[in-house]
């Protein structure tokens, strides 16, 4: 159930073929992301479990989820970009049933992410699920 976008990534991992440059490749999906908001790197907006700070400011509109984020890490804010192109533009109704271990798995980056970044990221995903759980519920 992944996005066009996510799976652009997909296909970009496999053309890259040393970790080195995907780890540049994510850093720099980051990098190209807007900054978030000062305004919106509140408590509420901040995710707990993370080594780094990490703020997500999900948005649903007309039943559509999406979601802006911010990381004082690049490779977490790079994290940040892939998590992007896999849940923005999803049904919100749709965002619970992504499986994310699966399809992050498909990029290999459990095997090459440190424990403390592999927890962040589960941390991330579980205030996505979250989020879009609780608006599907109304």
């Amino acid at each position: 159930m992944a996005t066009a976008a996510f799976e652009d990534i997909v296909a970009d991992f496999e053309f890259l073929e040393d970790w080195e440059d995907r780890y540049r490749y994510v850093i720099d999906h980051g990098k190209a992301m807007d900054a978030l908001d000062e305004a919106l790197k509140v408590p509420s907006t901040k995710v707990d479990g993370c080594a780094s700070q990490v703020w997500l400011h999900p948005r649903i509109e007309n039943g559509v989820f999406s979601f802006d984020g911010d990381s004082d890490a690049l490779i977490v804010r790079g994290l940040i970009a892939v998590l992007r192109a896999l849940y923005n533009g999803l049904p919100v109704a749709d965002v619970p049933r992504v499986d994310a271990g699966g399809e992050l798995a498909r990029l290999g980056l459990n095997d090459h992410l440190s424990a403390q970044r592999s927890n962040g990221l589960r941390s991330m995903i579980e205030r996505i699920r979250l989020v879009a759980a609780e608006e599907a519920q109304g």
